[in-house]
């Protein structure tokens, strides 16, 4: 996980703040992508793929491999490219790995803060600024001492944004923005909740098993398992991960 942070740091880093071109991927919206994104990923598959050739491949940017296997890494070189082209240090490198469709295995890297969150076997761990560490949910279970995140209420749409306004209601602090950023502070203990709609497997595959592992718990807002993405709910704690998704029903 480590040569795979690297690998993407090296592609990321000197395109971060560079002002570098930027081309939109959606007809009719603005989805962005960098030379960055498309770099980053075809390092970390150089990797992969030479460590583990018979391993499926799933990115964002260059499409998918060998998806029959049991064994298949999601990528996602740059989640957050919006904050990345506006200079902000809250997007992340996601890699995670799925065995029979489970994710067992992820990490989360921001090399511009020199931070590396990762789960294996063993648990979810940390390194970067304030030494190693591993990684423990807080124990909120009321939505009322809880913060949540989401990147933008601008995500949920017709009925689901009027119960994520009365959800909003509940919580003690309610802030917006970071990506995946958000989802590894609720496995590092200082964010209680992320509500995300609309996820892809990339921006999501990584993240499950650092939270889950922490003890923290992630699905869709239906209870499902969240591997193949859509709308993610991820908490601190059981509790509160049902009262926040009995609240996003309404």
């Amino acid at each position: 996980m480590r040569r795979i942070a690297s690998a993407a740091a090296a592609e990321t880093l000197p395109r971060f703040r560079s002002q570098g071109a930027v081309v939109n991927k959606l007809s009719g919206g603005f989805d962005p992508v960098t030379e960055a994104d498309r770099e980053a990923e075809r390092a970390i598959r150089a990797l992969i793929g030479a460590e583990f050739p018979d391993h499926g491949i799933l990115g964002e940017e260059h499409g998918s491999e060998n998806l029959a296997s049991r064994h298949v890494w999601v990528i996602d070189p740059i989640d957050g490219t919006r904050a990345f082209i506006s200079g902000l240090p809250v997007w992340g490198t996601l890699v995670g790995l799925t065995v029979d469709g489970d994710a067992v295995a992820g990490l989360m890297s921001q090399p511009f803060t020199g931070e590396l969150f990762y789960a294996n076997t063993d648990g979810a761990f940390y390194e970067g600024p304030g030494g190693p560490r591993k990684l423990a949910a807080r124990k909120t279970t009321k939505l009322e001492d809880a913060t949540l995140f989401t990147t933008t209420p601008a995500l949920f749409k017709g009925d689901a944004r009027g119960r994520f306004d009365l959800f909003e209601t509940k919580v003690q602090l309610s802030r917006y923005g970071t990506d995946c950023y958000a989802f590894a502070m609720v496995a590092a203990g200082t964010v209680d909740i992320v509500a995300d709609p609309g996820l892809k497997p990339y921006d999501i595959v990584a993240l499950i098993p650092i939270i889950e592992k922490a003890g923290g718990v992630i699905t869709t807002f239906d209870g499902h398992p969240a591997e193949n993405g859509g709308d993610i709910i991820a908490a601190a704690t059981p509790e509160l991960h049902e009262a926040a998704m009995e609240a996003l029903r309404g």
